[in-house]
């Protein structure tokens, strides 16, 4: 089929998940700039009209992988659905700080992300799909944070207003980390830039999720 055509939506799940950890992969090496059909279809093992047939357009291709993300992203956060709110609400700001990066797979990420990140303005599916993606991760802090609330373990808060603070500052931390830790930096400027995340992590510990906490639930 033609790119213009509507693409295939019965992506046999199995054939999803590589094809989106291929996505992952290229975007990984190739940075979204340099990013094309056919070095996913490489990354692969498939042909090119493969990802058409069941994507249509790199746009939409693209759109399905952010999706893709949320979905794992979402996967993770209900394993701890059991779990006491403050356990829960740790686990998820867990979750927005990265890992030990040593082959530095997750910055070259981060940056192809940003980058298609910045294309949003200009490609509704990735506008679409940044705005769910960032919505969902916000509505489930808030619902953690309401969850508390109600079980007497977090003070009466805007549970709305706490989780915008508690997902832009993370998520303005890790923008930082990928768009500033580059090789043309400054040993300065690399090291503050890679332990924004984590810092950022502490002082939300340190000045909103303890003053969120009941000392032995009392005022």
């Amino acid at each position: 089929m033609s790119t213009d055509e509507t693409p295939d939506q019965s992506v046999p799940d199995e054939v999803h998940e590589e094809l989106m950890q291929a996505t992952y992969r290229a975007l990984c090496a190739h940075g979204y700039a340099d990013l094309t059909m056919q070095r996913i279809a490489d990354e692969a093992g498939k042909s090119k009209s493969l990802l058409h047939y069941h994507y249509g357009t790199k746009h939409e291709l693209l759109a399905a992988f952010l999706a893709f993300l949320l979905d794992r992203f979402e996967k993770r956060v209900e394993s701890t659905e059991g779990n006491a709110p403050d356990e829960r609400l740790e686990f998820l700001l867990d979750k927005m700080v990265p890992e030990e990066d040593e082959d530095e797979t997750y910055d070259r990420f981060g940056l192809a992300l940003n980058e298609l990140r910045m294309q949003a303005p200009y490609v509704e599916a990735y506008r679409e799909q940044f705005d769910r993606n960032e919505d969902v991760i916000r509505q489930r802090f808030a619902d953690i944070i309401r969850d508390g609330i109600e079980a007497d373990i977090f003070r009466d808060v805007d549970a709305e207003r706490t989780a915008s603070l508690l997902f832009a500052a993370l998520d303005g931390a890790r923008l930082q980390r990928v768009s500033v830790a580059t090789p043309s930096a400054d040993a300065e400027a690399n090291q503050s830039a890679r332990a924004a995340p984590r810092e950022v992590r502490a002082a939300l510990d340190e000045f909103v999720v303890s003053n969120l906490l009941r000392d032995g639930g009392d005022e």
